[in-house]
């Protein structure tokens, strides 16, 4: 029930604003203090982060989460429960999967560990997490092993794609809209452009958990009025890279392809943890013990999380969280029973790492 509780009053809080993931931040951060956690809040650029570090050891276990949520309708901010099922907007992402790392992470406390476990809440995940956890992984507050309670049913993602965003810039010439033969449309080549990027072999590899790597023609700027053929158009593409892939020889793969200037905006790392991993290997063999929901499953995620900003420095780190669904729309729920063996999942879990 105070699971519930808790969770009922951090869904209450619209944290889909910086303001208001900040309070749900200092909502965390007193909750813990009155059970005798001792942590810190960080500000960076406006951005709250609470980080809390209890055991002794040489190894440094992180447990990840956000507080911050997208935007909803004003009735999934008023919670309710229905036949063990949690609804509202941040239930499963990842309010869930932060309650059940805070009392977790308060039962440690009374534990004698063989490491050390740091909780870390941020308040900027949903917008890119450039000033919660980038900022916290700049200042030193890593680990040897990362767990992120993003909703994945219990399931363990040790995949993640990484994200490419480019901008090609494809010049054309003007003509008379009535001729349009005199001119070079340049809405037209870059429909090409793309078409010759869905096909290069490079964005067509697949891998165990992904068939290829996924491009989103995200929008095409050109034209301006009816009667004139456009002369040059700015196309963005929102590029989510099979984890084994190097995002430069795609780059590189679509220079030689296109006719415009490729622009790089954006790289972020993937997330590729080993299948064999120790780490990854203890946490399915607990999971399997204490979870009634099914096989546990390794998985690949086609969205990404913080997990990147400690995968691109080589620490493995994954996402492992709660059963849920609709995540992100109107009917997203957690379920109550799957926070609970969360919670038992990483107390078992940090007393053997």
């Amino acid at each position: 029930m105070e699971k519930a509780l808790l969770l009922s009053e951090l869904v209450k809080i619209d944290s889909s604003t910086p303001l208001k993931a900040n309070e749900c931040i200092e909502k965390c951060a007193k909750y813990l203090s009155e059970q005798g956690v001792e942590g810190e809040i960080l500000e960076h650029k406006g951005v709250k982060s609470y980080v809390a570090t209890i055991g002794e050891g040489e190894k440094t276990l992180v447990l990840n989460g956000h507080v911050d949520v997208v935007s909803g309708k004003t009735t999934q901010f008023e919670p309710h429960i229905e036949d063990g099922r949690f609804y509202g907007r941040g239930a499963a992402d990842m309010k869930g999967g932060v309650v059940a790392m805070i009392q977790a992470f308060c039962q440690l406390k009374k534990e004698k560990l063989g490491c050390k476990v740091m909780l870390q809440l941020v308040a900027d995940e949903e917008v890119g997490g450039e000033n919660g956890t980038k900022h916290l992984v700049d200042m030193g507050y890593t680990g040897n092993f990362v767990i992120c309670t993003e909703p994945t049913n219990l399931d363990i993602s040790i995949n993640a794609k990484g994200i490419l965003r480019l901008d090609i810039i494809t010049k054309g010439f003007a003509a008379h809209g009535s001729r349009p033969w005199e001119g070079d449309n340049a809405i037209i080549k870059s429909l090409e452009n793309f078409d010759k990027i869905e096909r290069l072999p490079i964005i067509n590899q697949s891998s165990k958990y992904y068939e290829r790597t996924s491009v989103n023609l995200a929008f095409i700027k050109g034209g301006d009025i009816y009667n004139r053929v456009p002369d040059e158009t700015l196309m963005g593409l929102d590029i989510r890279f099979v984890p084994h892939i190097d995002p430069h020889e795609i780059i590189e793969a679509i220079k030689a392809v296109v006719e415009g200037e490729v622009v790089v905006k954006n790289i972020e790392p993937s997330i590729n943890v080993a299948e064999d991993c120790e780490y990854v290997s203890t946490l399915k063999e607990i999971t399997s013990e204490i979870s009634n929901f099914g096989q546990v499953k390794l998985i690949g995620q086609h969205g990404t999380s913080d997990a990147r900003f400690f995968s691109g420095l080589g620490i493995p780190a994954i996402e492992f969280g709660p059963v849920g669904d609709g995540w992100h729309g109107d009917g997203e729920f957690v379920d109550l029973e799957s926070v609970a063996q969360l919670e038992k999942i990483i107390l078992s879990f940090a007393k053997r790492f």
